[in-house]
């Protein structure tokens, strides 16, 4: 038997015959050998199943920042990977040739979830990141891995969309200790035509982490010019997110560079992520980064009660440390939210590849 095909529970069979998947709101309704659009769900043998467990398109350790998460455990080094395909369809993927992938020879490495715990541990990684395509699709596979890690004091970060139902998504978070969510935009007109989704799915998903589970949060939002950049937009997120989800959720603002199906758009201007940080500020959050830009006072971390700078970012690399052994200002004492160790750690800006073969 394949052991990279597993059963799967979320899904349900109708009356024609056919099975819905019940993993995420676009409920692929699947005929026999017929694949979802994250196409790695499939019916088979009168059941949904996983067709990609423990495989992978690569791995490499990253900085931490990189996924991105600035409020835990800064300075450590993550092991992050993908598998193929999405439940999404952004026209402006910028991991199109995974996440879009048809080919299941992408998924070149392989580990299982013991494996990848002990390289993790080898590799003096704080946490593992689900990343590069969205893990809810291989949702199987990461709880396994969660679980594995967890075993060996391992962190576990999940750099998702959102895109998923209500009960599959209650296991998912459960097993992460930490997620960044892609907010796309804050329009049911971008998600629609751009995404090929829905937003109220999304906004449903970060209420639930942050009011209903432990997993630490942050969002971030990928700014296209003319397209999700609007100060009114921008002040309507920014406003919903202190409301709904609260001041101490950071944000991240992203620059868009040009990709898969929206190779006709610019880059975003550096200015258009100053403003949309400043507005997140003067609308009452904390913590709002710029990134994908130099930007050393956009990236790094600031005391929203007395304004000292608590962590410097220039890119990936950490420079002054002004928080206390508790993880507060070390000038005023105010608390920052997040998971810090006493120092800063020092990865740095690396980037190594890791071939990991069973």
């Amino acid at each position: 038997m394949d052991d990279t095909i597993v059963s799967t529970q979320y899904w349900h069979k109708m009356e024609d015959g056919r099975l819905q998947c019940d993993l995420c709101p676009r409920h692929c309704h699947l005929k026999q050998g017929q694949r979802g659009l994250c196409y790695v769900r499939q019916h088979l043998d009168d059941e949904v199943k996983l067709v990609s467990y423990g495989r992978s398109s690569g791995f490499c350790v990253d900085p931490i920042e990189k996924k991105p998460l600035n409020h835990f455990y800064p300075g450590s080094a993550v092991l992050s990977f993908g598998t193929a395909g999405c439940n999404l369809a952004c026209k402006f993927c910028q991991n199109w040739d995974m996440s879009k992938s048809r080919e299941m020879d992408t998924l070149a490495d392989s580990a299982s979830p013991e494996k990848l715990a002990q390289v993790c541990e080898q590799m003096s990684c704080r946490s593992i990141a689900y990343t590069y395509n969205d893990p809810v699709i291989f949702l199987e596979y990461a709880v396994d891995v969660a679980q594995a890690c967890r075993e060996h004091n391992i962190k576990s970060v999940a750099v998702t969309a959102g895109y998923i139902d209500p009960e599959p998504r209650i296991e998912f978070f459960k097993s992460m200790d930490a997620t960044n969510v892609d907010l796309k935009a804050f329009s049911e007109r971008f998600y629609h035509k751009i995404c090929g989704g829905h937003l109220a799915p999304v906004l449903e998903t970060l209420e639930y982490i942050k009011h209903e589970t432990d997993t630490w949060l942050e969002v971030t939002t990928l700014l296209i010019p003319g397209e999700n950049d609007s100060e009114q937009e921008l002040q309507e997120m920014t406003a919903w997110v202190v409301e709904h989800l609260g001041p101490e959720v950071p944000l991240h603002f992203t620059a868009f560079h040009p990709d898969w199906k929206m190779m006709d758009i610019k880059s975003t201007p550096a200015l258009t992520l100053t403003k949309a940080r400043k507005i997140a500020l003067d609308n009452g959050v904390h913590y709002a980064y710029t990134g994908n830009v130099h930007d050393t006072g956009g990236s790094s971390t600031w005391c929203h009660h007395c304004g000292e700078l608590l962590i410097e970012r220039d890119w990936y690399q950490l420079g002054r440390w002004g928080l206390d052994e508790y993880g507060s200002c070390a000038k005023c004492g105010t608390t920052v939210p997040g998971y810090f160790e006493a120092t800063a750690g020092n990865f740095g800006a690396h980037r190594i590849p890791v071939q990991i073969s069973q």
